[in-house]
């Protein structure tokens, strides 16, 4: 009976949530409207286009009785569950409506759980993807196809955003808030309505706008808003429940793992950690236990290794790992990770499951840089804790059971950090939980898994053992821990499809306990799985996911059309001075084409240091080197890429920066990459680092038509405060009169070279290039020889290949260079200042250059540094930029100021455009407009536009003198109005009105329609009367059961003037 009745509730809720979705045709407009019109009706919720943008819509909560049904006509033929939000995808701003899902089951009293099973994605502007919205039938979630369709004659722009809807792991409920834990939830701060984790709201992105309009409703409209369960707030992962018994009493065991939407994606795009802390995979995993009389709840997380690492996919058997990022510049991102969980979870035990052996694909390097780093914490042991156990070598053969070593070494902590216990009859809280293992391996998939699962069995058993102890029978809880096993095996295949695109390896060991020959060969079968979809479908997978969370170039969140946030806005952007704080800092670039050498020896102080001998005093606050041909382009060379010999130019770099002896600050490694013979590395001051965020890197190959990394360029972008650097090493095809090819090689790199999300190299603040562009100077090499020798700069630059191309805006478009004052940097015999004396004879040339771009960038410096390891000579300069950071809180705060005091303005009704007005010398008087007042005081001066207007039309045959006025206005002309000539407007002497209307007869009344109705006597105070009033051809009209207006009688005489403000307050 118990069990009826919840499952009466869960239909009952079920059915109240589903709404239908409306359409009207013109304008086109869709609307969502309940399907159970309650006593207390929460409204229609309508949407249209917002004419002449993109990124904004209209919406409009109406009362049901303003709503009008007739031009309306169901869209869905069958109820749907609600709005995940607006995005806007090919010019276009469509609305995302939930069209089915599932019940997963209920996790507490009155908390139910739905699985999303379809998502329609309809336009505001356009009917013709109506019909290419559902997809009846369809199986998405075993649909591997990912990408373009291009079998489809016509594809609906967001075909791939449904089907990630689509495919089973996103979950919402109207009850209660999902992104929270039990916990979470039942503290007194988390009491705020719509109080997400932004961590785990999925469409946050696309939700935020209607959050924003939410925001501005008055409190009812807010309550009709929520009652009417119009807004889908949605997590991502896995929910699961089982109905258990134990010991005669029922139970519901649930298992709800969030994952985290702050650094999203697929397996080998997405690694690691990022500037602001927040790492792949990252999951928060609760086990709930709920009864009548008890609610249980514990909780774990996992999260990949919080350093900045690599790994590349197109290898089979192992993925060697690159650390990718230096220990110091790691340390600020691995603080923000730690503060974070600390201040969520109190206390953290990591349980680091990696290989600690050298052989096993680099996991030991990640191991150590993970201990490091957890090292260089400043937390106390007890709050920050680190636990090794190679999963793999203490449980090799598949002798899992050894996972019992590990609960042994991790019990005293367990018992410290305890579990959330509540009375479900009183909500009363009996304990709370002090801590969380943060679980990791390699990918966080099937190991942490694995032991998730078995800390979570633990737990639950030593509660249950305890609460049972006293029990006068034996308690059985193998089927328990079956159900137990076969949620937590589910979990580990639903995170793992979602991650890595297969279901996780060792499941099968999960839910029954043992190792069979069949469970390997099926873990191997996924391996190679996992192989094919990481390598050849996840880019794909990638960009859907940053679609969603709107992580893409030039993405915005559409917003809900406000006037006042309009003014806002561009008031904001005047007062930017308020919340933002600007400094100067200085840059050096360097560019040096090895040749193929190795480091010799050589001292680089004459390059990384010369500026110090110029007089420049300030330390620059980065280094930007790039190098070419840092390795012999052998055929062997080009096709993959060797790191060694640039690690060994990144110590002599941070050797040579840290040992100057009049040093205040110490640099250290913050990002380097390399694409064959190109590498680009950079260093910065220690104590700037963690002003530095979102450093990504990106390749480009333009050699042997883009297949060859012999050519090409290396990219790094980062955010130094909220001002974006983009830094390039580019190596273009070498060849004296292969100008074309060049030129070719540039537009190749600047429009096909994406970072993460689509960003482009121009879609920066500031960038600049440190390259071999190997432009040459066309002249005769004897000539060219005499000009070099007798230091004729300018006649060498007039035939530079180079600042011609520029000149007819051929390449590096918007680019700048500073003035070379220096020789040609290329060919010298090596170790000479010889130029080229071999057989080739290579005309002498500005091969190596230093180009720039940014509103606030100037360059100080431009020369060359006279090394002779290379048959190239490095080029230097020295930038100073203007970096701006934005103060987030005190934005904030000026945007609710100017926002209150926009609304507390109360605008002028103007009067319907369409009827000529007279101008006025003086203020309109705050009385009836039919009631006698003082003599309005007469003005010469002139009035604008924008004063008041009468909006009232009176008598005139008597002036305000009592003198009777005969003569009327001149007639108007095209340049003079008599209307706009600045008259004084005489008022109406109400004791000379005749008390009637001259156009009808004395017993004569208007009605709607023109007629008259006699007897006008016969209207009594008790009749009532509607003033008309404009409808507007944008919103659904009143209806016949609107609210009455106020009556409207002949004994009251202030009607006629209410009537009017009515008018002008519709206007």
């Amino acid at each position: 009976q118990e069990y009826n009745y919840f499952l009466f509730l869960s239909i009952n809720t079920f059915v109240s949530m589903q709404t239908h979705l409306l359409l009207r045709e013109s304008p086109r407009a869709l609307a969502l409207r309940p399907t159970v019109l309650e006593e207390a009706p929460s409204g229609v919720l309508v949407f249209e286009e917002y004419a002449g943008s993109n990124s904004r819509a209209m919406a409009k909560l109406f009362a049901p009785s303003e709503f009008e049904d007739s031009k309306w006509r169901i869209l869905n033929s069958r109820p749907v569950f609600g709005c995940l939000g607006l995005i806007t995808i090919q010019s276009e701003c469509f609305v995302a409506i939930v069209t089915d899902c599932v019940s997963v089951g209920r996790i507490r009293a009155g908390e139910e759980v739905y699985k999303i099973q379809s998502v329609s994605f309809y336009s505001l502007s356009s009917a013709r993807y109506d019909d290419l919205v559902d997809f009846p039938g369809k199986d998405f979630e075993n649909d591997d196809n990912w990408g373009d369709q291009t079998g489809t004659v016509i594809q609906h722009p967001c075909a791939q955003l449904q089907k990630l809807f689509s495919i089973g792991n996103f979950y919402f409920t109207p009850d209660f808030d999902l992104t929270k834990t039990v916990q979470a939830r039942t503290s007194v701060a988390s009491l705020g309505v719509h109080s997400f984790d932004q961590h785990f709201l999925w469409n946050q992105f696309l939700i935020s706008g209607l959050l924003d309009f939410r925001s501005k409703l008055e409190r009812k409209k807010q309550m009709d808003l929520d009652r009417g369960g119009f807004l889908v707030f949605s997590i991502r992962g896995y929910v699961g429940v089982e109905v258990v018994d134990i010991d005669n009493e029922k139970y519901e065991l649930s298992v709800i793992s969030k994952l985290s939407c702050q650094r999203a994606g697929t397996r080998f795009n997405t690694r690691g950690i990022d500037d602001n802390g927040h790492v792949a995979n990252f999951v928060e995993t609760e086990t709930i236990l709920y009864s009548d009389r008890i609610c249980y709840s514990y909780t774990q997380i996992r999260g990949s290794v919080p350093v900045f690492w690599e790994q590349q996919g197109m290898q089979l058997v192992q993925h060697k790992i690159q650390i990718s990022r230096g220990q110091a510049a790691t340390q600020p991102a691995v603080k923000r990770h730690f503060d974070e969980l600390v201040d969520r979870y109190n206390c953290v035990c990591n349980i680091n499951l990696l290989s600690q052996k050298e052989a096993t694909a680099g996991e030991s390097v990640l191991s150590n840089a993970f201990n490091t780093a957890v090292n260089q914490l400043d937390y106390n042991k007890d709050t920050v804790r680190m636990v090794n156990f190679d999963l793999h070598a203490e449980c090799r053969g598949g002798n899992y059971d050894n996972v019992a070593v590990l609960m042994k070494n991790i019990r005293r902590v367990m018992d410290d950090y305890g579990f959330f216990l509540m009375d479900s009859d009183d909500n009363q809280i009996i304990c709370k939980q002090k801590g969380v293992f943060r679980t990791n391996c390699m990918d966080c998939l099937d190991r942490t898994n694995l032991v998730q699962n078995e800390i979570s069995r633990r737990a639950l058993l030593d509660y249950l053992q305890d609460r049972f102890r006293d029990s006068r029978s034996n308690i059985n809880l193998e089927h328990f821990v079956a159900r137990h096993s076969h949620l937590w095996a589910e979990n580990g295949d639903g995170l793992s499809k979602i991650y890595a695109g297969t279901g996780a390896l060792k499941s099968a060991f999960t839910r029954t306990g043992k190792v069979t020959f069949m469970n390997v060969l099926s873990d191997a079968t996924r391996s190679v799985n996992r192989f094919y979809i990481n390598n050849f479908q996840d880019k794909a997978r990638q960009e859907v996911i940053d679609q969603l969370l709107g992580k893409l170039e030039n993405q915005a969140a559409i917003t809900i059309y406000d006037p006042i946030s309009d003014t806002v806005t561009r008031q904001l952007s005047t007062r930017m001075k308020e919340y933002s704080t600007n400094r100067k800092i200085t840059i050096f670039s360097g560019t040096y084409n090895l040749n193929g050498k190795s480091f010799k020896g050589e001292l680089l102080d004459p390059w990384l240091l010369q500026h110090f001998k110029l007089g420049n005093k300030e330390e620059p606050d980065i280094y930007v080197v790039g190098f070419q041909e840092i390795v012999e382009l052998s055929p062997q060379q080009v096709m993959a890429t060797d790191a060694d010999k640039r690690k060994i130019w990144e110590q002599q770099i941070e050797s040579t920066l840290n040992s100057r002896p009049e040093g205040k600050f110490k640099y250290t490694l913050l990002r380097s990459n390399q694409l064959v013979g190109a590498a680009l590395i950079i260093f910065a001051k220690s104590n700037i680092v963690e002003e530095i965020r979102n450093v990504e890197t990106a390749i480009k190959k333009t050699g042997i038509m883009g297949i060859a990394g012999n050519k090409g360029a290396v990219a790094i972008r980062m955010d130094y405060g909220d001002t974006s650097f983009c830094f390039v090493a580019a190596h273009l095809a070498s060849g004296h009169s292969n100008v074309d090819d060049r030129n070719a090689d540039f537009h190749t790199i600047d429009e096909g070279l994406r970072f993460l999300r689509g960003k482009t190299i121009g879609g920066h603040d500031n960038v600049i290039w440190v390259s071999d562009l190997n432009y040459r100077v066309s002249l005769p090499n004897e000539e060219a020889r005499l000009y070099a020798k007798d230091g004729n700069i300018d006649a060498l630059l007039k035939n530079d290949q180079l600042t011609r191309e520029m000149r007819q805006h051929r390449v590096f478009e918007g680019y700048k260079e500073g003035i070379i004052t220096f020789l040609p940097t290329y060919k010298y015999d090596n170790g000479t200042d010889v130029y080229d004396s071999s057989e080739k004879q290579r005309i002498p040339g500005w091969t190596d250059r230093i180009l720039f771009k940014g509103k606030h960038l100037k360059q100080l410096q431009y020369s060359r540094a006279e090394l002779y390891t290379s048959d190239h000579r490095p080029v230097l300069a020295l930038f100073e930029a203007n970096v701006i950071t934005l103060d987030k809180e005190a934005k904030v705060k000026l945007q609710k100021e100017l926002y209150q005091s926009l609304s507390s303005i109360e605008v002028r009704a103007l009067p319907p455009p369409d009827l000529p007005k007279r101008k006025l010398t003086a203020p309109i008087s705050t009385k009836s407009a039919l009631t006698v007042s003082e003599p309005i005081a007469t003005s010469n001066s002139s009035m604008k536009l924008s004063d008041s207007y009468a909006d009232t039309l009176v008598d005139i045959s008597i002036d305000s003198s009592g003198c009777e006025l005969y003569i009327f206005p001149s007639p108007s002309t095209d340049s003079n109005k008599w209307w706009e000539d600045g008259t004084e407007l005489p008022k109406a002497d109400k004791s000379r009105s005749t008390g009637m209307n001259p156009f009808l007869e004395e017993d004569d009344f208007i009605m709607a329609g023109g007629s008259s109705l006699k007897f006008p006597s016969s209207i009594q105070s008790d009749s009532e009367w509607t003033p008309l009033s404009p409808i507007s051809v944008y919103s659904p009209s009143v209806t016949n059961g609107a609210k009455k207006p106020s009556v409207i009688t002949n004994s009251n005489n202030n009607n006629v003037s209410s009537v009017i403000g009515f008018w002008n307050n519709k206007q």
